[in-house]
């Protein structure tokens, strides 16, 4: 149980300083800044980047955060979610499509990995991040994964799995 002390201690903490790994979530593509979520998505009452979603994949957290979820579709880039924030944390001015988020193939469930032949992960990639060493060693490339998550809802033994990164890193 914490101390009264501890927790008048985290309160007094700058939000700079509370963004941990365990805390980190994957947010929509074209954010600036995860310091920009913490101070402006909290007060946004519309949370327009959800609704207005296509593939269904952005939530509301219970502290009125934005956050992905890749377990049903991916994300598209269609831009809608960075239209539709007024308070301009999701921005088009953003370099590069990319959604902070790490993917990796785990070598004991994948199939592929295993001797079967499986192109699962492989077929909706539209970045051709997946790479095939010979048909069963499938391994990602992080230079050109976007973190677009279609990957993930395809793979039949749930071998992939992600990671979220700090947001503008």
């Amino acid at each position: 149980m914490a101390s009264r002390r501890d927790f008048f201690k985290r309160l007094a903490t700058p939000v700079t300083n509370t963004i941990r790994e365990e805390n980190l979530k994957v947010r929509p593509p074209y954010a600036k800044s995860e310091d920009l979520f913490l101070k402006e998505c909290i007060s946004c009452e519309s949370k327009d980047c959800a609704t207005i979603c296509y593939e269904k994949i952005i939530f509301i957290d219970e502290d009125g955060l934005p956050f992905l979820d890749f377990s049903k579709s991916g994300c598209t880039f269609c831009d809608d979610c960075a239209k539709a924030c007024k308070r301009e944390v999701l921005s088009l001015d953003i370099e590069k499509e990319q959604i902070n988020a790490k993917f990796t193939i785990s070598f004991e469930s994948c199939m592929a990995h295993n001797s079967t032949i499986c192109f699962s992960c492989k077929e909706p990639c539209i970045e051709d991040a997946i790479l095939f060493n010979g048909l069963f060693n499938p391994v990602i490339d992080n230079v050109k994964c976007t973190g677009c998550g279609f990957c993930l809802s395809r793979c039949p033994t749930d071998a992939i799995s992600y990671k979220p990164t700090v947001v503008g890193s």
